[in-house]
């Protein structure tokens, strides 16, 4: 599955906005002295998952470069 570059950059934009989104929900249960840790470790994990999607996509944008 190709992609063109516009549809790349949505998608990064939308994966961002969820990563931010964990990381708001995150601060939030921590400020909250919430004592659910597993529950902020299942964030976490998404939050490295999702970033883990950016980096891939942003990989896409770069052209491969043979030096």
């Amino acid at each position: 599955m190709n992609l063109d570059e516009t549809d790349i950059l949505e998608k990064i934009q939308q994966l961002r906005v969820q990563h931010r989104d964990l990381d708001d929900s995150i601060s939030a249960l921590i400020g909250a002295g919430t004592s659910n840790m597993l529950q902020i470790k299942r964030l976490k994990k998404q939050k490295l998952i999702l970033r883990d999607k950016i980096v891939k996509l942003e990989d896409e944008l770069l052209p491969d470069i043979i030096a």
